[in-house]
């Protein structure tokens, strides 16, 4: 049994596979198994795996036709046969010691999470999207929360899971939707008692303009009000404390009876009619 798998979706990312691939291979821990599934990729991303693949092995190929990230990371979580497992996006890398340092952490505190920060690159400029200052450990709910900055942020990238509390739990990704990563992290934190954070080590997130979810189209939108109402539901479900998530909230009523409830989160404006959500603005 390796150390860490790391699962790599990959779909049509020929300019950026070598930069990813560079830096999971050339990791500091090197008891790994890298799990790569190209979902039907038009271009030389999956002959680019396979070069890699010639010379590490490592690194596990699967192919299917293109059915999106979530069954991508489904099968790679089915198939991993490690201790812990992390998830890579074939246009993002991480740290050299990214996955030592997080490992070496696990085991310290016999974790089911650790959290590292986000730097993302947007237009040549960097930037900390998720920055921690110190170890912290905890198994509170609503600290998890409020130290991974969700539901704001909900990556699962940045993290390392262990495998058998995902399987137990019976955790994965919802297939056919965008914007999949929002229930699949709440439900990791809900779930996976056992939470670490720690400082000094980055996942590294590069924007990509094209990417399915920057293109505006009705699928997009759908899948954005669909996943957000789901996660707040859930969120509801299970009395999380949304306190440092919601900036303003207002409410209007009628002979008593409230109307239209609006709440200003950190970057978006969720608007309810009746308590029935009906719309989500992104705020710049």
């Amino acid at each position: 049994m390796s150390k860490v798998s790391v699962i790599i979706p990959v779909y049509n990312r020929e300019k950026f596979l070598g930069r990813c691939l560079g830096s999971v291979i050339n990791q500091s821990l090197k008891d790994i198994e890298i799990i790569c599934i190209d979902d039907g990729s038009t271009d030389k991303s999956l002959e680019i795996l396979k070069t890699y693949a010639q010379k590490d092995n490592r690194i596990k190929i699967l192919t299917q036709k293109n059915s999106g990230p979530s069954i991508s990371r489904n099968i790679g979580l089915k198939i991993a046969q490690s201790e812990y497992v992390s998830f890579v996006d074939s246009d993002d890398w991480i740290d050299l010691e990214f996955l030592e340092k997080l490992y070496s952490t696990a085991k310290k505190y016999n974790a089911d999470i650790v959290c590292a920060g986000i730097k993302r690159l947007r237009s040549y400029k960097w930037k900390y999207h998720l920055k921690f200052e110190k170890e912290e450990f905890t198994e509170n709910i609503d600290r998890k929360f409020q130290l991974c900055d969700v539901p704001e942020k909900c990556y699962p990238v940045n993290k390392i899971y262990k495998l058998s509390e995902l399987k137990k739990h019976n955790i994965y990704f919802e297939p056919g939707v965008l914007y999949e990563d929002r229930c699949f992290t709440c439900e990791t934190l809900v779930k996976l008692k056992r939470l670490v954070v720690i400082p000094d080590v980055y996942y590294n997130y590069w924007t990509n303009p094209n990417s399915i979810v920057k293109t505006k189209s009705e699928k997009n939108s759908k899948d954005n009000l669909y996943t957000y109402k789901k996660m707040m539901d859930y969120l509801k479900e299970n009395n999380i404390n949304l306190d440092h998530y919601v900036k303003d909230f207002k409410r209007y009523s009628f002979c008593g009876f409230t109307i239209l409830k609006i709440k200003t989160y950190k970057n978006r404006k969720e608007y309810r009619l009746f308590n029935i959500l009906k719309y989500v603005r992104k705020l710049k």
